[in-house]
């Protein structure tokens, strides 16, 4: 088994507008995502990695960071329910949002801190992924922008 990098990561996060607007404004603390099948992000995103918040259809217009992140596995209709009545009030998630997650059986939370606008990036990204994790080769050139080096600790 490799052993885990030190280095944070970095992540490119597509919200709906909504969502987006809810985390700008200071009202939606944690993003979330369920999955039916364990596949990336999940179990990739830890404390400390840098989040680019881009609007659903529009640009990269946010930075933050992970505070704290928590993995879900196994997950039943239950479990859901519960995390809904745990942490909606900082998720913000309808109840259709909620409903269409049931069947999930994967999920984690990340906890939002030190959220900044940024002068908003338009960046080349045709595939239908809601979350990806950034590498040296690609990252759609957002590794070179000036908030990222701002934003790092």
């Amino acid at each position: 088994m490799m052993s885990q990098k030190t280095m944070a990561n970095y992540h490119l996060v597509i919200l709906k507008k909504s969502y987006l607007e809810a985390i700008l404004g200071g009202r939606k603390t944690i993003e979330s995502r369920f999955i039916k099948t364990q596949h990336s992000p999940f179990g990739q995103v830890r404390a400390g990695d840098t989040l680019f918040l881009k609007q659903s259809s529009g640009p990269v217009c946010a930075i933050a960071r992970a505070s704290a992140v928590k993995n879900f596995e196994n997950l039943t209709p239950e479990q859901i329910i519960g995390l809904k009545e745990r942490y909606n009030s900082q998720i913000k998630g309808s109840d259709e949002y909620w409903q269409s997650k049931i069947g999930c059986k994967f999920a984690f939370l990340v906890w939002l801190e030190d959220v900044k606008s940024i002068e908003p990036v338009r960046i080349n990204k045709k595939d239908w992924r809601a979350w990806v994790v950034l590498t040296a080769g690609k990252n759609f050139g957002l590794l070179k922008t000036k908030c990222t080096k701002k934003h790092t600790i």
